[in-house]
C-alpha cells in the first residue's frame, strides 16, 4: 500500500511538487510571519532594557516606550525622584519617534546628556566622538551602522534636517540613534521637559519596592519595569496576538485548500484504477486510507520545505535588516499540527468520495 501512495505522487511529478509549494506558502505565512513578530519585540525589548536602569517613570496616561510619549516631564523633577526612598539616580531622557526610512515607516531617536547616560549604562564610544550639546550630532550603535553602512561624517534625515554621524557606541541599548537632548527638547518646542526617566535603584533594593515608593509618591504617572518590557509590548498591543491567530487561520486554510484540490483531481483521475481495487476486494477504509495517506504525506513535505524556506528568508533578512526572525521549537510544532491538521480535513472528502464510489461504475469510467 505504502509502494501504491508514492507510486500515485510520482504519476504526476509536477502537481505534486506544486501541491508541495501551495503548502509551503502557508507553512511559511505561519512560521515567519509568527518568527518576524516575536523576534522583533524580543529583540527590542531586549535592547530598549539595556541602559542600566531598572525603572522608567513616565507621564500619566501614555504608552511611555518607542517614541509614544509626550515631552510633559520636567526636568527639575530629576532632584525630586532622587530623593524617593531606593532611588540611586534619575536620568531625564527624550524619546521621540520619527518618519524615517525603515521597514516600519518610524525610528525612536534618543535624547540624551551622554555623560549621565554613559554613566548609567556603560555606553562608550568605540568609533569617533560623542555629539556637541546643541548640535545637528548624532551618534549611532555599532550594528545599525553595519546594517546601513554608515561611516563617520555621514548625514541621517531628521525632522528634514542632516544630523552628521560623528560616533559608534556600544553595547546597543535605547534607540539605535541618539541626539543632543537640548536638541531634541529646542526642535519640539519642549524646552526643559523630556518624556521619561530613567530610574536606578540602589542595591539590595527589588524594582518592587522602589516602583511602590515612587508610585505613593506619584500615583498618577506610570511606573514600568525594564524586565518587563517584553511582556509589556505583547500587552500593549493586543491587535498583535488577533493578527497572528487570523494568519494561522488563513494558513491553515491555504492548505486544507491545496489538499483538497488536489486530492479530488487525483480521486477523478484514478476512478478506474479505485474500481479495480473494489473488484480485488479492497476494503473502502483502505481506499480512503491510501488517499488519507497521500494527503497527509504531501503536507508533510510542504511543511518541511516550508520551514526550510523560512531559515533561507531569515539568513536573507538579517543580512539587509537588523529586524530578527525567531524561530522556537514550539513554532514549528504548532505548524506541524496545523499543518497535518489542514492536510486530513482536506484530503477528508475526496476520500470519503473514492471509497463510496461504485466497483461497476468505476470499472466503465474513461
Amino acid at each position: 500500500m505504502d509502494n501504491l501512495v508514492f507510486s500515485n505522487m510520482a504519476h504526476r511529478p509536477a502537481r505534486t511538487i506544486v501541491s508541495v509549494l501551495g503548502i509551503s506558502i502557508g507553512v511559511l505565512l505561519i512560521v515567519f510571519t509568527v518568527g518576524l513578530t516575536n523576534g522583533t519585540m524580543r529583540e527590542r525589548a531586549t535592547r530598549e532594557a539595556n541602559v542600566g536602569a531598572e525603572l522608567m517613570f513616565c507621564p500619566p496616561g501614555t504608552f511611555c516606550v518607542s517614541g509614544s510619549g509626550s515631552f510633559r516631564l520636567p526636568v527639575s523633577l530629576k532632584s525630586e525622584l532622587e530623593q524617593i526612598e531606593g532611588v540611586s539616580a534619575a536620568m531625564p531622557v527624550g524619546q521621540i519617534s520619527v518618519k524615517a526610512d525603515t521597514n516600519t515607516g518610524s525610528r525612536t531617536i534618543d535624547g540624551i546628556d551622554f555623560d549621565q547616560y554613559a554613566a548609567l549604562s556603560g555606553l562608550q564610544i568605540v568609533e569617533g566622538q560623542t555629539f556637541t550639546p546643541n548640535s545637528d550630532e548624532a551618534i549611532i550603535d555599532s550594528g545599525f551602522q553595519a546594517q546601513k553602512k554608515l561611516k563617520i561624517g555621514d548625514t541621517i534625515d531628521i525632522w528634514e534636517r542632516n544630523f552628521t554621524v560623528v560616533g559608534i557606541y556600544e553595547p546597543a541599548g535605547g534607540a539605535r540613534i541618539k541626539i543632543s537632548l537640548p536638541t531634541m527638547q529646542q526642535q519640539l518646542g519642549s524646552e526643559e521637559k523630556v518624556s521619561a526617566f530613567f530610574i536606578k535603584i540602589k542595591e539590595g533594593l527589588t524594582t518592587e519596592q522602589v516602583g511602590d515608593n515612587l508610585h505613593n509618591k506619584f500615583p498618577d504617572n506610570r511606573i514600568i519595569p525594564f524586565k518587563d518590557l517584553e511582556e509589556f509590548y505583547m500587552s500593549g498591543m493586543p491587535a498583535i496576538n488577533v493578527f497572528l491567530d487570523v494568519v494561522v487561520g488563513v494558513a491553515a486554510t491555504i492548505s486544507a485548500l491545496v489538499i483538497l484540490l488536489t486530492m479530488y483531481t487525483t480521486v477523478t483521475e484514478r476512478t478506474r484504477q479505485i474500481g479495480i481495487m473494489k473488484s480485488l476486494g479492497m476494503a473502502n477504509a483502505s481506499i480512503a486510507w491510501i488517499i488519507a495517506q497521500e494527503a497527509l504525506l504531501i503536507s508533510f513535505f510542504g511543511i518541511i520545505t516550508g520551514i526550510v524556506l523560512t531559515f533561507v528568508l531569515r539568513f536573507l533578512l538579517t543580512r539587509i535588516t537588523t529586524l530578527e526572525v525567531e524561530i522556537s521549537l514550539t513554532i514549528i510544532v504548532i505548524t506541524f499540527v496545523v499543518g497535518l491538521i489542514g492536510g486530513a480535513l482536506g484530503a477528508l472528502y475526496p476520500a470519503m468520495r473514492a471509497a463510496r464510489l461504485d466497483a461497476v461504475e468505476a470499472l466503465s469510467y474513461e
